[in-house]
């Protein structure tokens, strides 16, 4: 994998995630950087997620999800990333919010 994320810290219902290199998301690219991942209404729908900029002026995806359980061994873990070819940056598969045992899959088409 060419970038790791690795949780730069957490609000409410904010997690931050920080990328070593580039990584993908359906429909879109993030750069290296620090961005916000929350479930975007998790009173009423909790499998909505959207991703934004650190300062919260660009959103880059409110996406539909699938809930999956948290395997034990990825309880430290935020992120599953798919492998990719030298070069492609790799898919961001599912992301762990630090508050519970559920994750949120994104969907490829």
């Amino acid at each position: 994998m060419s970038s790791s994320g690795r949780a730069a810290g957490t609000t409410a219902n904010a997690h931050y995630l920080t990328f070593s290199g580039p990584v993908m998301l359906p429909g879109v690219e993030l750069r290296a950087g620090t961005y916000i991942f929350e479930r975007a209404s998790p009173e009423t729908n909790g499998t909505v997620v959207r991703v934004l900029s650190r300062d919260r002026k660009r959103i880059y995806l409110t996406a539909f999800t699938n809930t999956v359980d948290r395997p034990a061994r990825l309880r430290q873990q935020p992120v599953t990333l798919a492998e990719s070819p030298r070069g492609v940056p790799p898919a961001v598969l599912v992301w762990y919010p630090v508050d519970g045992p559920i994750g949120h899959a994104f969907i490829y088409r």
